[in-house]
């Protein structure tokens, strides 16, 4: 079987982790640092803050920038759950903005509309979180004048797009977001097994994000309520989580981005194949926006149909053909939790097309000339 997407651990990544094994440290050592700094470096961020998953960094995100009992959160229905589960954790509301069907991304159309809505209602949100989805980034620029505009922060979930590009920045800069999520998760651009990391120009926002990732323990004099009892002392300050990321992940985190941008060279090569190949058919490829450079986690195509019997016969054809064709995503609101909390399948219109017609085909830095013509021609027969 051809799966949609697989790690590419080399000999250089083994040794990095034997090392951190035979070392004296495996959970809070010094790798954890290491890693935050050189992604830091590599995204040109002033901070970084490792955890255990994007999931983790997005919830501490929402609360480093306040949000709880009382305020709204709005993202993308199409994402996975966690990126609006992350304001549910904090007491906040969730509500989504439509997407644009051409890159299935968040529609700055449809978001602007909402805020304008929400404003005469009083009812605006404290944080919006646009998902790069695939690992194409959001018009974050156009984002970034909204929330000046409308007073809401910005929450960067780029847990796919690690490595891309915007306007000739790194994503992760921060230059239009108060907080950048990555994901280390095995199938994505770069692996520490499971792994997350938040980055920040904010050095509040830094602070507040290390202190929820562990406890909301402190351990020097000038965080501390009262004078330190001696060199054991630490206090809780905070109600915190068991976030950390351990040293044997960030030894496996820090090697792959050794290889960041060669994974992110073959991707697009990868993309550009099947580009090539779908360009005159019926079949709909997501399009690019302009000043950007897209990691490529996933390709993802639409069906000519908006016909989900249609899109099962093809998924499940390419299955057992030995392609593990696969869906991202189900709209987060037509999940049971979700539509227990009131939402329902007829305001987003463009989601509901999207998620009819959309299919994710294989696409790792190995998979080989051969296996990606493979799955073309089947596809292209199958269709």
């Amino acid at each position: 079987m051809i799966p949609y997407g697989k790690q590419d651990i080399s000999q250089d990544d083994i040794d990095a982790v034997v090392k951190v094994l035979q070392s004296d440290w495996l959970t809070q050592g010094p790798k954890v640092p290491d890693f935050e700094q050189a992604l830091a470096n590599y995204c040109l961020a002033k901070h970084a803050v490792a955890v255990n998953s994007a999931t983790s960094a997005l919830h501490i995100a929402c609360l480093a920038l306040n949000v709880g009992k009382g305020d709204s959160v709005w993202t993308t229905p199409i994402s996975f759950v966690a990126s609006a589960n992350c304001a549910l954790y904090c007491g906040a509301k969730i509500d989504f903005v439509d997407i644009n069907i051409a890159t299935g991304n968040i529609s700055i159309e449809s978001l602007a509309k909402k805020l304008t809505d929400a404003r005469k209602q009083n009812k605006l949100p404290k944080v919006v979180i646009p998902v790069h989805l695939a690992g194409q980034s959001c018009d974050m620029q156009a984002i970034k004048a909204l929330a000046i505009e409308y007073n809401f922060k910005i929450i960067e979930d780029a847990s796919h797009a690690v490595g891309g590009n915007y306007q000739n920045s790194k994503v992760g800069s921060c230059q239009y977001a108060d907080i950048t999520v990555f994901s280390f998760h095995p199938v994505k651009i770069i692996t520490s097994a499971e792994g997350g990391m938040a980055l920040t120009n904010n050095t509040e926002i830094a602070n507040k994000l290390s202190l929820y990732r562990s406890h909301g323990i402190v351990s020097t004099q000038e965080q501390m309520t009262e004078e330190s009892h001696g060199p054991w002392f630490y206090q809780q300050i905070e109600l915190g989580f068991n976030y950390r990321m351990t040293d044997i992940q960030a030894a496996l985190g820090l090697s792959q981005l050794q290889q960041i941008d060669k994974f992110v060279e073959k991707r697009n090569i990868l993309a550009s194949k099947y580009d090539t190949a779908f360009k005159n058919t019926k079949i709909t490829t997501l399009s690019p926006n302009d000043n950007t450079l897209s990691a490529y986690h996933l390709y993802i195509i639409l069906l000519p149909e908006t016909d989900r019997v249609f899109r099962k016969n093809v998924v499940s054809a390419l299955r057992d053909k030995n392609i593990f064709a696969h869906v991202h995503y189900i709209p987060i609101y037509l999940q049971p939790y979700y539509k227990n909390l009131g939402f329902n399948s007829n305001s987003f219109p463009c989601s509901e097309e999207y998620y009819s017609r959309a299919i994710s085909l294989p696409l790792f830095p190995q998979l080989t000339d051969n296996d990606q013509s493979y799955i073309i021609e089947t596809l292209l027969e199958l269709i």
